[in-house]
């Protein structure tokens, strides 16, 4: 039996430009951090029992891989020449479709998995790419590299991502006093809404594909305003700079809703201001693609009165920290 453990992820910025639909044109970049939140994956091969067999949320069972209705699953075992007597679960922390990345991160953890059982260690970089490989080339999935690369590395962590899609990756140090006041100031809350990201993403996608496409002129200078942006973010964090993340966060929110009006809705616009107006925030923005799951809001004071008042909105506060790895192995019992 073989046990995972994989972090999800939060962009901190860039987020958009690792789509191939504007990095093959422009060179994407990410800057994002990996939480203390995590899907477990469990993988076994049985000794009698041929079939195919996953526990957990989307639990079945099939005679063969082939048959398997999951298709992250189907392509992963394919891949790996796993036609049957195989059994899965898996746990997460945190329900999926809430702009986590948690699809990407549930594939890279079976993955691992997959490589455990026979024995392997492939490397990060090789990981991330199995996934992209499977997620994006053969499943056609319209999304990008970065959730697959948060998954597979951890940390706080940069992507930089060439036209040809090879994407090369950086850790951010930060001292531990600096990283905690980011952390302490930057709130993480559950909208409650769950969406699917490659519907959100659709628009953008449609936009990039086509310089005829209606809003490919603005899509594009925003994903380029984005990206130069999440340049700004990283300096700032590096500088320590509270009140400049803030700023910047803000910055990001306006930017990103111009790639779709998926990206937000009218509550969460008039949650904003109003948060923005009377509880010292300076900035947020909807986390992931948008349309659901998680809002990010900076505050550069205390927060009680903020994390009060969103409270009493059903938007409880996450808590978390940076997780320091990327996808592991925790057990690997014969």
């Amino acid at each position: 039996m073989i046990w995972t453990r994989t972090p999800l992820r939060v962009t901190l910025g860039g987020g958009g430009t690792d789509l191939k639909s504007y990095y093959q044109g422009n060179g994407g970049f990410i800057f994002a951090m990996a939480l203390d939140k995590y899907i477990h994956v469990g993988a076994h091969r049985p000794l009698y029992d041929e079939r195919v067999v996953l526990h957990g949320p989307d639990a079945e069972a099939a005679p063969t891989s082939r048959d398997i209705r999951h298709k992250l699953v189907r392509a992963a075992l394919t891949s790996h020449g796993i036609d049957d007597r195989f059994e899965m679960a898996s746990l997460a922390d945190i329900v999926g479709g809430t702009g986590l990345g948690s699809s990407s991160c549930f594939l890279v953890g079976l993955l691992n998995a997959l490589h455990a059982l026979k024995g392997q260690s492939p490397s990060p970089q090789a990981l991330a790419e199995e996934a992209c490989t499977l997620e994006i080339d053969v499943l056609q999935q319209g999304i990008g590299k970065q959730d697959q690369y948060m998954a597979a590395f951890g940390g706080l962590t940069t992507l930089d991502i060439a036209p040809d899609g090879e994407v090369r990756v950086g850790s951010v140090a930060l001292d531990r006093e600096t990283e905690a006041a980011f952390v302490a100031h930057t709130h993480i809350y559950y909208t409650g809404r769950r969406r699917d990201a490659g519907v959100i993403l659709q628009d953008q996608n449609a936009a990039m594909l086509g310089a005829e496409a209606p809003k490919h002129a603005t899509v594009a200078q925003s994903l380029d305003a984005i990206k130069e942006l999440g340049h700004r973010i990283l300096a700032t964090w590096r500088a320590g700079d509270l009140e400049g993340w803030g700023g910047l966060l803000h910055e990001h929110w306006l930017s990103k809703k111009q790639l779709s009006s998926k990206v937000s809705w009218p509550h969460i616009d008039q949650l904003y201001d109003h948060v923005r107006a009377n509880y010292g925030v300076t900035g947020g923005k909807i986390i992931g693609a948008g349309g659901g799951g998680f809002l990010m809001l900076f505050t550069p004071g205390p927060g009680a009165e903020l994390e009060a008042y969103m409270a009493s909105c059903d938007m409880p506060r996450l808590h978390y920290a940076i997780s320091r790895t990327g996808s592991e192995v925790l057990s690997a019992a014969a």
